[in-house]
């Protein structure tokens, strides 16, 4: 895993440095996603574009090295990449058989040959999560691709005739003419449906986002945008049985792909359905070569203490890890964030994301991510887009989110509004923007015909939760985690496994009424019963009175400090009773681990960015 970024053009001479040392730019576009990349950093400049690259070496640790080069036809062509390639074997015996040649053992050798011989159709061969750019003497053109779940970050902007581009806004933010400008629409998204982000949209002005599954052209006629990927809507023919069969096969064949790496890999391990059924495949993988398997689990100080169960969060996960740890025979961890870090981290969380975020569920994982790979891991596997993919949310279940016309993880917009100022509630028209955005997402949606209401509104949840809750989770995966420099893989989001399971009946999903059925049958020679069965716990959260304390108290300093930019949107009388007034973690306004305390956070954290990006307000 890696970063990316650069820029193109063609009423540019990159090479002519009168004015501009155009390399140092690019350079220094590279330097502000170290982080994500921090085993080195390459640049590579022509006429036409220049492209900045840092590595998290994976494969092929020694030759590995990017921006890669390589010539074709006596054509030059430039690739710097961002990801994970899972049939790489079989892509390079591919195009070994079609005569190239190839040098190293890395992945990226491989997409930038699938990209010289396939040309734009390249993506479709590729089982991964990427992005990436190429640039291409012969038709002297800049390819930008990004993988069909949008796994792997990949923003834009195009002023004065170029593009820029880079893994993260911070690293546009670096580009002279690109500027942090939040305009109306912007500041929309933050307040109506903020942690989330419609997909394509970035927050920032003239910053936009390749989309999941598309690919891009820059020329000298322009930059064009094309689909190469997206979800359909197909009749289910196979049985139960049948289709638990390709569940079970699918499953496993995505964890064992995502295992294969040439540092040490570990799993993240909740004693859930999800992260223990991939720790129990990891478990056989590891076994087949002779090594045990590291597993690492969450929790924060005093959660034994303060922990209080919900309809959301029923149980603590630790006796539940414990069972499976010592079932599977792991090498476990236990880590333990403490709840001052957890606070203090709300601000990294803004700087490794360039935008507020999930609170304290964004800022534990960078304490996570940090520890996990302190202990000497580039790699890790997680349960992440289960719930999605299978249907486990309590909205695919409870009846009054499903028929809510709204997203069903945020109906509870009512506090957020209360807490802005008349005319920014006015001015942002909130309803309309959550309504525009809800119903233009259905309208995307590709329909079955014949299929009942029941059916349909299924499938609309399903959709739903794949564009925009389980990109939200990617982002905040990828994200905090490789701020640390650490890649985290999500097997479940191999997309055969979510094209797949998308259009098998409900029925099979939660079959007999039990969640995530289809799952736990696929998954009956892994596990005993009480881990396949065990009732749903999300991502770990604290309860715990000082993290309320500490959001509290800093709000308050926020609200009463006149130079706050939050002040601007935020009705300070309204703020303090929401302040003084319970929390009640039982009505979450955001998924299912946001609660009064994280609004507090996202709060702090939309001040924190407006200070530390300067905001221009548009």
């Amino acid at each position: 895993m890696c970063g990316i970024a650069g820029f193109s053009s063609f009423r540019q001479d990159f090479t002519n440095c009168e004015n501009l040392s155009w390399m140092n730019i690019a350079k220094k576009m590279g330097e502000t996603l170290l982080p994500r990349g921090p085993d080195g950093i390459g640049v590579f400049v022509n006429k036409n574009a220049a492209f900045a690259h840092t590595r998290l070496a994976v494969r092929d640790i020694s030759r590995g090295l990017q921006p890669m080069t390589r010539v074709h036809d006596g054509f030059k062509y430039t690739i710097c990449y961002n990801g994970e390639i899972y049939n790489t074997d079989e892509m390079r015996a591919d195009l070994e058989g079609r005569g190239y040649k190839f040098s190293t053992t890395s992945d990226t050798e491989v997409v930038l040959y699938a990209y010289i011989h396939y040309g734009n159709a390249c993506a479709e061969r590729l089982n991964g999560i990427f992005a990436f750019a190429i640039w291409n003497d012969r038709d002297k053109c800049c390819y930008l691709c990004r993988d069909r779940f949008g796994v792997k970050p990949l923003f834009y902007a195009i002023v004065d005739d170029t593009l820029v581009f880079g893994s993260e806004i911070k690293a546009l933010l670096q580009f002279p003419a690109v500027k942090p400008t939040v305009n109306r629409l912007g500041f929309a998204e933050i307040f109506a449906i903020g942690p989330a982000r419609t997909p394509g949209y970035s927050v920032f002005k003239d910053i936009s986002e390749i989309l999941p599954g598309d690919f891009a052209i820059f020329d000298q006629y322009g930059f064009r945008k094309y689909p190469y990927w997206r979800l359909e809507s197909k009749p289910h023919t196979d049985s139960f049985d049948e289709t638990v069969e390709r569940v079970k096969f699918l499953t496993n064949d995505a964890i064992r792909r995502q295992l294969v790496s040439d540092v040490p890999i570990c799993t993240f391990l909740s004693g859930g359905l999800d992260s223990s059924v991939i720790t129990a495949i990891a478990t056989n993988y590891q076994k087949e070569r002779g090594e045990r398997l590291n597993t690492f689990s969450f929790d924060y100080a005093d959660n034994d203490k303060y922990f209080a169960s919900s309809d959301y969060q029923p149980e603590i996960d630790l006796p539940w890890v414990e069972k499976v740890s010592k079932l599977l025979n792991t090498r476990h961890h236990f880590l333990e964030c403490d709840i001052k870090t957890l606070f203090d981290n709300l601000y990294a969380a803004v700087r490794a994301k360039d935008l507020p975020g999930m609170a304290d569920v964004d800022s534990s994982l960078i304490y996570f991510g940090k520890e996990v790979a302190d202990r000497g891991f580039k790699v890790a596997l997680s349960g992440e887009c289960a719930d999605e993919i299978f249907g486990g949310y309590p909205w695919f279940h409870d009846k009054e989110a499903f028929d809510a016309a709204t997203f069903p993880w945020s109906r509870n917009i009512q506090t957020r509004k209360l807490l802005l100022k008349p005319e920014v509630l006015f001015e942002l028209n909130i309803d309309n923007h959550i309504d525009m955005r809800y119903f233009d997402s259905l309208a995307a949606l590709p329909k079955l015909a014949k299929e009942s209401m029941t059916d349909a509104r299924r499938r609309e949840i399903a959709y739903l939760n794949i564009k925009w809750f389980m990109a939200t989770l990617l982002e905040r995966q990828d994200r905090m985690a490789m701020s640390c420099g650490l890649e985290v893989r999500a097997p479940y989001a191999d997309h055969r496994l979510a094209e797949y399971v998308f259009n098998t009946p409900w029925n099979f999903k939660c079959r007999n009424e039990v969640r995530k059925a289809l799952l736990r049958e696929a998954s009956r020679d892994l596990l005993p019963d009480e881990i396949l069965y065990r009732k749903k716990s999300p991502f770990p959260k604290t309860y715990h009175p000082y993290y309320e304390k500490l959001v509290s108290d800093r709000l308050l300093e926020i609200i009463n400090d006149q130079s706050s930019p939050i002040l601007n949107f935020v009705d300070k009388s309204m703020a303090e009773k929401f302040i003084e007034a319970p929390s009640d973690y039982g009505k979450p306004w955001f998924g299912q681990l946001m609660a009064g305390p994280q609004l507090m956070g996202y709060l702090i954290q939309i001040d924190y960015w407006m200070r530390e990006y300067k905001i221009e307000v548009a």
